[in-house]
């Protein structure tokens, strides 16, 4: 419980000071989420709290299917059917060029990594680069990624993933002449703007009954999600196991949200209910970061160059996709951050090449979200046979 209640309290200590402009730069660039992961882990390098623990365990088994079906079951899906074909095709060649270019990197750097587990982590990252920090945990617990490899990777999402959204931002500068020598399409992107409205428009106070509703609906998912799980048969190689327990468990409870987001469930996003399962991934994330190997942070450099050349594979895919479809570079920047960022820098971005479009970025993050679920598992499993054959 002390544990617990230590790792609540740097949760709330990091919104805090996210909530005042002072610290704004510092945020900016080094987000909560990461300040989640990297202060647990400096407390447990210090011996204020221990490496291992069972109520490490219990988070680990227990908080992320709680979050993802809380996550799953506030889409609005129609709403992201509503984007147009030109949005969708733009994140969805994002996503080809992160599951593509994930086996290939690791082809490439695999044979020069000490760590046989590094192939874990590439899967794991594959998850933070298709939809964000959510699916980064959701697949460090599918393929069993060690806490002292996510280490370095966690160094590379945050180099590599927010550097590209540094370029990004500064190339809004020069969308126009990027349009022009596109020859780019703006009809499907003059439509949308018209049709966006404020996603906020409909928040409430939360209520005693939507509490009630939102936690035993989330924590009966959680439970008959790991029981069917458990049913089904682990897929994998000799050597690892690509499909394992817990990766069905994901499955189920992903799915199962998804479905019940098509009922008057979905409501409970007016009263908070992807909010709640935020709370609960970023308190998940902070029991990771508390087993993690600080030392680990050494073996950045050949991991950092790796994430490099794989951003670049899913820049080249997009860039082809654009041609294909005279996209705007607002859908190639929104589109790229709705896989490498997720729903949290893709609105971001989005603001900043077009404010009125901003709730485009969030719905194509949270598609993205959704198709990494997916996607991230297929890519993890494509790295691990490079890694079996290597």
């Amino acid at each position: 419980m002390a544990i617990m209640a230590l790792f609540t309290a740097i949760l709330g200590f990091v919104f805090w000071l996210d909530s005042f402009e002072i610290f704004e730069p510092v945020f900016k660039y080094l987000p909560p989420v990461i300040w989640a992961y990297f202060v647990p882990m400096l407390c447990t390098t210090f011996g204020i709290t221990p490496a291992e623990s069972a109520i490490y365990d219990w988070m680990s088994a227990y908080l992320l299917p709680f979050s993802l079906f809380l996550l799953m079951i506030s889409v609005d899906l129609k709403a992201i059917l509503r984007l147009g074909p030109m949005a969708l095709f733009m994140m969805c060649a994002g996503t080809l060029g992160i599951v593509v270019g994930g086996p290939v990197v690791f082809a490439i750097f695999g044979p020069f990594f000490d760590d046989p587990m590094a192939w874990k982590g590439f899967a794991a990252l594959s998850g933070s680069w298709i939809g964000g920090t959510a699916n980064m945990v959701a697949m460090k617990q599918s393929f069993g990624t060690p806490d002292s490899t996510l280490g370095p990777l966690l160094v590379v999402d945050v180099v590599a993933g927010y550097g590209w959204m540094g370029v990004l931002i500064f190339l809004s500068a020069y969308q126009n002449h990027f349009d022009d020598w596109m020859q780019a399409d703006t009809s499907t992107m003059d439509a949308l703007q018209e049709k966006m409205k404020n996603t906020d428009d409909h928040r409430r106070p939360v209520t005693l009954r939507d509490l009630a509703v939102m936690v035993g609906l989330a924590l009966a998912a959680t439970v008959v999600a790991k029981a069917g799980g458990g049913m089904l048969p682990e897929i994998g190689t000799a050597d690892a196991t690509i499909i394992s327990t817990d990766t069905w468990a994901i499955l189920l409870v992903v799915t199962g949200g998804l479905l019940l987001s098509f009922t008057p469930l979905q409501e409970m996003e007016n009263a908070g209910a992807s909010r709640m399962g935020y709370f609960a991934l970023y308190l998940l994330l902070t029991s990771i970061g508390a087993k993690a190997d600080l030392a680990a942070v050494l073996d950045v450099p050949l991991y950092l160059l790796a994430g490099i050349v794989w951003i670049l594979i899913h820049i080249a895919f997009l860039l082809v996709a654009a041609r294909m479809v005279r996209a705007p570079l607002f859908f190639v920047a929104t589109g790229s951050m709705a896989n490498v960022g997720g729903a949290a820098s893709a609105p971001i971005v989005a603001g900043v090449y077009l404010p009125a479009m901003a709730p485009v970025g969030l719905l194509m993050g949270v598609a993205g979200y959704i198709l990494g679920i997916y996607a991230a598992l297929g890519c993890g499993s494509l790295i691990g046979l490079v890694a079996a054959g290597l």
